[in-house]
C-alpha cells in the first residue's frame, strides 16, 4: 500500500508547521494583534521576505531541478506588481476624485470622473488621458486575472520561441536577461502607459479599507504571503517528488538522452517556464502592496541575478534551501543597508556596511560556489542526516556501468 504524499515527505510537514508557527509568532508580537514587540515596518519587511521566498521557490524549480538558469524571473515578479498596482492606484484615485467632485452643484458624469482620474494619475508625466493598458484598471477581478495572464502569456510566447529553437545554457540565460532589460527600458518611457520612471505609488493604501490601520494591514498581508508560500511549496514538493520531478531532473542532467527516450523535453521546459513565471507574478502582486511603490528599476537585470544568488546560497535543488537562502540574504540585506549595522572604525578607514554589502554578498556567492555548492540547505541535510545518492562520478541511465540510482533519497 502506497503511503500518502505527506507521510513519504515529512520535510514538507516540517516546513508547513514551521511557517505556521512563524506566522503565529509574528502575529502575537505585532502591534495590531499582540504585544507590540515588532514594529509595523518590520512586520512588512517579514511579509515582503515571504514573497521573496515564494519567487525563490519558482527560481529553484526551474534552475535547481530543471537546470534552466533564467535571469528574467524578477521581470515576471514586477509585472505581477504592476497589474495589481494599476487597480490599487486607480481605485484610490477614484475615491479622491469622487470626494473632490461631491461638492459640485451637479452630480459628476462618468466622463468627468474618468478625466479627473486620468489627470491625477498621469499629470506627473504630462498626460491627461488613460492609456489603453488601463482599460480594465477599474475592475479588481480582471486585474487579478491579468496578474496571472500577462506574465503567463509572455513566458509562454518567449519560452516557445526559445525552446523550439533549442536554445540552452548560457545563451538562454542571456536571452532572458535581454528580455528583462528590453522590458525595463520600455517601462522607463513616459509613453509606456505606466508613468515611466515615476512608477506606481501609494499602493499601501488599500481601497475600501481606509479605516483600517497599516498595523493591521501589514499582518493581513503577512498571512496572505504565508498562505501563498505554503500552498506553492506543497504544490512544488508534490510535483518534484513524482515522475514529473524525475523527468525534469533527467532533463537537467542529460537532455539529449531524455529526448531520445521519447519525452517532449521542450514541452516540459515550456510548462516549467510558464508555471514559474506565474508563481513569480503572484509573489510580486503580494509584495508591492506591502512595499507601497513600484517602478521600472525593479525590473533591472541585476534583480534577477540577486535571485539566482539567493537560491545558490540557500542550496539549489532543495525547495527548503531556496526559502532559507532568500530569507537569510533578504533579512541580512535589510540589516546592513537599513543602517542597523554599526559602522566599524579601523582608524585609517571606516567600514560603512551600506557601501560594502554588495561586495560581501558577491564574496559569499563565490565562497559558497567554491566550497559549499550545496549551500545552507546542505547544512540542513547534514543536521537531518539526509544523504543524497553518491554517483561516484558515474552517469545516470541504462548504460553499462551507470549507477541507476535515484537523484535523492528523502
Amino acid at each position: 500500500m502506497t503511503k500518502p504524499f505527506l507521510a513519504r515527505n515529512p520535510s514538507v510537514l516540517i516546513f508547513l508547521a514551521t511557517l505556521a508557527l512563524f506566522t503565529l509568532g509574528v502575529t502575537l508580537l505585532s502591534e495590531a494583534y499582540g504585544v507590540a514587540f515588532l514594529s509595523t515596518s518590520f512586520v512588512k519587511t517579514l511579509g515582503k521576505t515571504l514573497c521573496l521566498c515564494l519567487v525563490a521557490l519558482a527560481m529553484d524549480l526551474i534552475w535547481g531541478y530543471a537546470g534552466i538558469l533564467s535571469l528574467g524571473h524578477m521581470a515576471f515578479f514586477a509585472i505581477g506588481g504592476y497589474m495589481i498596482g494599476m487597480w490599487l492606484m486607480y481605485a484610490r484615485t477614484e475615491d479622491i476624485v469622487l470626494a473632490a467632485l461631491s461638492n459640485e452643484s451637479l452630480p459628476p458624469t462618468v466622463e468627468e470622473i474618468r478625466n479627473g482620474i486620468a489627470g491625477q494619475i498621469f499629470g506627473v508625466v504630462g498626460a491627461s488621458e488613460l492609456p489603453p493598458v488601463w482599460a480594465f484598471a477599474h475592475s479588481l477581478p480582471i486585474q487579478l486575472f491579468l496578474v496571472v495572464a500577462v506574465p503567463g502569456l509572455l513566458a509562454l510566447v518567449f519560452g516557445w520561441l526559445a525552446f523550439r529553437s533549442r536554445v540552452t545554457g548560457v545563451y538562454l540565460s542571456i536571452l532572458t536577461q535581454a528580455m528583462t532589460l528590453a522590458l525595463a527600458l520600455w517601462l522607463f518611457q513616459n509613453d509606456s502607459g505606466l508613468r515611466g520612471n515615476n512608477g506606481l505609488s501609494g499602493l499601501q493604501n488599500i481601497p475600501g479599507l481606509g479605516q483600517v490601520g497599516q498595523d493591521r494591514l501589514s499582518v493581513w498581508f503577512l498571512w496572505a504571503s504565508a498562505a501563498a508560500l505554503g500552498a506553492v511549496y506543497l504544490l512544488l514538493a508534490w510535483l518534484v517528488s513524482g515522475k514529473f520531478g524525475s523527468v525534469i531532473r533527467a532533463i537537467r542532467d542529460d537532455e539529449q538522452r531524455v529526448r531520445f527516450l521519447g519525452y517532449s523535453v521542450e514541452g516540459y521546459k515550456l510548462f516549467l517556464f510558464t508555471l514559474t513565471a506565474i508563481i513569480a507574478a503572484i509573489a510580486g502582486a503580494l509584495y508591492y502592496p506591502q512595499a507601497g511603490i513600484i517602478n521600472p528599476a525593479e525590473l533591472a537585470p541585476i534583480a534577477s541575478i540577486y535571485l539566482a544568488v539567493w537560491v545558490a546560497i540557500g542550496g539549489r535543488g532543495r525547495l527548503y534551501g531556496a526559502v532559507i537562502g532568500a530569507a537569510f540574504v533578504s533579512l541580512l540585506s535589510s540589516w546592513f543597508t537599513g543602517g542597523r549595522a554599526s559602522a566599524i572604525d579601523l582608524g585609517f578607514y571606516t567600514v560603512n556596511w551600506v557601501d560594502w554589502w554588495l561586495i560581501l554578498l558577491g564574496l559569499s556567492f563565490v565562497l559558497v560556489t567554491l566550497f559549499a555548492p550545496k549551500g545552507i540547505g546542505g547544512l540542513v541535510d547534514a543536521l537531518a542526516r539526509i544523504r543524497t545518492a553518491d554517483r561516484k562520478g558515474a552517469p545516470l541511465g541504462p548504460d553499462d556501468g551507470a549507477l541507476m540510482e535515484r537523484e535523492s533519497r528523502k
